[in-house]
């Protein structure tokens, strides 16, 4: 008769016995994900010093549009160029910014494709980071399409006609909607496998809504069906408070509240999406 004999624990098989991997924490404490974050923004800095090709389509981009709509449009829309220059240069500014936040969904899609995210997956950190590292870098590029803007639109006519102080409210203003607006294209980045996809598809969001707005032309010139659309477009009461800002002066509280209220909505909707999609990627 045979008597099965158990093995003892120091006998076992590797098979037997597995040591338990230690799983990356979701969350962290607040001063933590900042640090990790602010880390990951450094990173793409540097990568953008490294790459700076990635700024050519910021700076002829703004510059073509300028050209175009003026001295193609200005004296059919406004009947001087340079009337028009001083409408539309403001829309124009936040068209730039608004364009350069889909870039943000491109270079991350990009990366995940290749596999660098999945080292941050491994890493301690939380999951919001790595998203908030490469939506923050791209501040930077937001910020050199406003210089061009303004460089160039100075350099053949343009003049800001309040205050120093109006002109970096506006600046926050256009920032602080394009970094919501990019959570929008980082939801895109994480959830499509193609960089030409999230491109193409980001084009087909940013289009209806910087052309469907008050950018180049007035919303009472339009036909009721697309002014229906035009004012409730948030980028629309962006261009409204930044032209108010730097040309019209006055009061700019109720457009600079909406866009507030809506870059608050857009980044809490679409802020956790993205991570919750990062979060379960596989």
């Amino acid at each position: 008769m045979t008597t099965a004999v158990a093995k003892p624990a120091s006998a076992q098989t590797p098979s037997d016995h597995r040591t338990p991997t230690p799983e990356v924490p979701v969350a962290a404490r607040p001063f933590a994900i900042v640090r990790h974050s602010l880390t990951l923004t450094w990173r793409n800095l540097i990568k953008l010093k490294h790459q700076p090709e990635q700024l050519i389509d910021l700076t002829l981009q703004p510059i073509l549009f300028i050209v175009m709509f003026v001295y193609l449009f200005g004296g059919a829309i406004e009947g001087s160029t340079d009337d028009y220059l001083q409408f539309v240069l403001p829309g124009i500014l936040v068209q730039t910014v608004v364009f350069a936040s889909l870039g943000t969904g491109v270079a991350l899609c990009e990366d995940i494709s290749k596999g660098v995210f999945d080292r941050f997956r491994s890493l301690p950190i939380s999951r919001f980071a790595p998203l908030a590292g490469a939506a923050l870098g791209d501040v930077c590029r937001y910020v050199v399409s406003i210089a061009i803007v303004f460089g160039f639109g100075s350099a053949i006519g343009f003049r800001v006609q309040t205050d120093v102080f109006s002109v970096l409210a506006a600046i926050g203003l256009v920032l602080v909607f394009a970094f919501a607006m990019s959570w929008i294209f980082v939801v895109l980045g994480v959830t499509m496998k193609n960089p030409r996809s999230v491109q193409g598809t980001a084009m087909l969001i940013g289009f209806p809504l910087t052309f469907g707005a008050n950018i180049f032309a007035r919303t009472e010139t339009m036909p009721g069906w697309l002014q229906a659309w035009v004012d409730v477009n948030p980028v629309s009461h962006l261009t409204s408070a930044v032209r108010t800002l730097l040309v019209d002066g006055g009061s700019a509280g109720g457009d600079a509240a909406a866009t507030l209220l809506w870059a608050a909505g857009i980044f809490a909707v679409f802020a956790p999406f993205a991570v919750n999609r990062y979060a379960n990627k596989t």
